[in-house]
């Protein structure tokens, strides 16, 4: 199995969902929400998408970084790389059903960890995708974080504890769910947070607490207010909001702002080991993937995720040696031009 026969079969089981396109800017799935798209134009995937373009890597072959090391230590793990699963749900009526939700939640915390690294699982209007997802972490001993739409606090705090019960190493919500169609197609409310809120969020649980889809520094600062634990900044993929600033833009000044007081994870956009190697220049600490992984599970299960990942890793590991970065926790900012 190679990534072409994964892609390819994917593509098969996607037809009207997903063209597995071969640059996946979001033009081809442009509105397609539920579905694998952007919202509205898909302004803000597609932004997203050639904002990351325009961030250069700076070619470096003069140094001693022969054997970069591309270990990333978070929340107790020490992952083989910066780059995690990120939380996706829907396997039914985003990604036309090439799957069970139960088997791409087996697929997902399963691949990750023989990558080396771990998934999130995520949260939507369908109760039983929630219940997948903590089934299988809960048979990888733990090794998985659960993140939650911004529900009514009390519906958030019930399942953190399922998620305390499964074991996970840390929970969070995705606050840009806020808006989400599929969730209204459920009859599910969610909406904005208070700092109010995720203080108490924070302060139900010991686990570490993650707020995803931040694209402010004033949202930022709000959430080291609050005791959180990390930040993803993310616009969800483009798919709450259309004509939103991309997560590249605002990334360095996030992290300028409270980088030394919470860790600071983004998404956008990843495709190959060289997009990561550019958010951790610009300040992230790792990154967060979806949709190449949802491609892996499709067109080729648990092995195809790992397949994906291993990929991105080793992509990551020839550019730290193309660009003289000898430690994934140290890529200085003069590795690219922005």
């Amino acid at each position: 199995m190679d990534l072409k026969d994964v892609k390819k079969v994917a593509r098969e089981k996607m037809k009207g969902f997903c063209n597995v396109c071969r640059e996946c800017n979001g033009v081809w799935c442009a509105g397609m929400v539920p579905g694998m798209g952007g919202a509205g134009s898909a302004h803000s995937f597609k932004h997203a998408y050639e904002e990351l373009k325009r961030v250069k890597l700076v070619m470096k072959t003069i140094h001693s970084a022969t054997d970069p090391n591309t270990e990333f230590p978070i929340f107790g793990e020490s992952l083989s790389m910066p780059v995690i699963t990120a939380p996706i749900t829907g396997t039914k009526f985003n990604m036309g059903g090439g799957v069970s939700e139960e088997e791409y939640a087996s697929d997902v915390v399963h691949g990750s960890i023989e990558a080396g690294t771990i998934a999130m699982i995520g949260d939507t209007g369908d109760a039983t995708c929630f219940e997948y997802g903590l089934k299988a972490v809960r048979e990888a001993k733990g090794r998985g974080i659960a993140i939650i739409k911004p529900r009514e606090n009390s519906e958030v705090i019930k399942r953190i504890r399922m998620a305390e019960e499964a074991g996970c190493i840390a929970v969070g919500m995705d606050i840009d769910g806020a808006g989400l169609v599929t969730m209204k197609l459920f009859g599910q409310p969610v909406g904005p947070k208070s700092i109010e809120d995720i203080k108490e969020l924070v302060a139900s649980t010991e686990l570490p607490f993650i707020v995803k889809g931040i694209l402010s520094v004033d949202e930022a600062r709000a959430c080291v207010e609050a005791g959180v634990s990390a930040i993803v900044v993310s616009n969800h993929g483009g798919r709450v909001l259309n004509n939103t600033l991309a997560p590249v833009e605002v990334l360095e000044e996030i992290v300028e702002a409270v980088g030394d007081k919470i860790t600071v994870l983004s998404d956008g956009c990843i495709r190959e080991g060289g997009d990561v190697l550019k958010y951790l220049a610009l300040g992230a600490r790792g990154v967060l993937v979806g949709r190449p992984v949802i491609w892996g599970s499709i067109g080729g299960r648990q092995e195809g995720v790992k397949l994906t990942l291993e990929t991105l890793k080793n992509q990551l590991y020839q550019n730290m040696i193309l660009t003289g970065c000898s430690d994934a926790s140290s890529i200085s900012r003069d590795r690219v031009k922005y």
